[in-house]
């Protein structure tokens, strides 16, 4: 017996953006997510391609797996949305913008590093030069922020 079939809607993309968002932010392969999960990296790419939906069990599992709550998956999504009609089920809820930085790999491997450092010292020496360089001005680590020359450490 064959079920209904599955035409995704814009809620199904909007949560599978979202799971690939929080996977990206971590760091993680489709495959560790999936090994996470108790899936296939196929199935997690079904996931956050929207092409399968994501039942609630699953949902709670990949939450527990990217360390963040359910409704992470879910912010973003307007409070109330109208019923669907043919109309409008080919429209996101929220449409990718090119020039928004929060939705480009070169943001999330950023913001990755950022939070790979060991220590808030470099953390704030890396934002006083990002502070500069967006403002223009010329750049330079004093030997007391870099104690005594050594950035690293």
């Amino acid at each position: 017996m064959a079920g209904k079939e599955y035409v995704k809607s814009a809620i199904d993309e909007h949560i599978a953006s979202r799971i690939q968002l929080r996977r990206m932010m971590l760091g993680l392969s489709q495959k560790d997510l999936g090994e996470k999960c108790g899936v296939s990296c196929q199935q997690i790419q079904k996931y956050e391609s929207a092409a399968n939906r994501i039942s609630a069990v699953r949902l709670f599992q990949v939450s527990r797996a990217l360390e963040t709550p359910v409704s992470f998956f879910f912010m973003g999504l307007p409070g109330n949305l109208p019923d669907e009609t043919k109309a409008t089920k080919s429209h996101r809820v929220c449409s990718p913008d090119e020039n928004d930085p929060m939705g480009k790999t070169e943001t999330l491997r950023l913001i990755n590093m950022y939070w790979k450092l060991p220590n808030d010292k470099q953390r704030t020496i890396i934002m006083d030069i990002l502070s500069a360089l967006s403002q223009g001005d010329k750049v330079s680590v004093t030997e007391e922020q870099t104690d005594n020359g050594n950035f690293l450490n």
